[in-house]
């Protein structure tokens, strides 16, 4: 083999190994992207101003039934049932917004599954392809029984 023929292959390889690399980026970006979309890295801080949120009002509540308690008449503009609605109410909106986010968690990992099968099922029909190829052009292969009662 001449040097020209090795440079040659040497500047194919690397020419594919660039296009692979990328593909790699390209592809990396678009996960980025779409783990951004579902509430990745990008809402860590909206989601502890809400938790913050959420604190403050429950310890308020609770500071408010605190002082009714110790302090008594002064305290009239809120009774105390609507306190504990209040607070039931701020439970069950966190509670509701913690399903909705493990929901999105949950349809990002069954999409990711769902597309490393779908390349699976494109790597065996390649490897199958392949396989069928080399059964064929290979010189002096039997052919082998697909009856197993032989």
């Amino acid at each position: 083999m001449s040097t020209n023929e090795k440079n040659d292959r040497n500047s194919n390889e690397v020419e594919s190994l660039r296009e692979e690399l990328l593909s790699f980026r390209a592809e990396k970006e678009k996960i980025r992207s779409i783990i951004g979309q579902i509430g990745g890295a990008n809402t860590k801080r909206q989601d502890r101003l809400l938790n913050l949120a959420f604190i403050v009002l429950l310890l308020a509540l609770v500071g408010v039934d605190v002082l009714r308690y110790f302090v008594g008449e002064g305290l009239d503009w809120l009774p105390p049932i609507v306190s504990l609605e209040v607070g039931l109410l701020l439970i069950s909106l966190k509670i509701i917004w913690m399903i909705h986010k493990q929901t999105k968690v949950e349809h990002f990992q069954f999409w990711i599954l769902n597309s490393i099968e779908f390349r699976l099922n494109e790597i065996a029909k390649k490897i199958t392809a392949l396989e069928k190829a080399i059964g064929n052009h290979a010189p002096g292969k039997k052919q082998q029984s697909t009856n197993h009662m032989d």
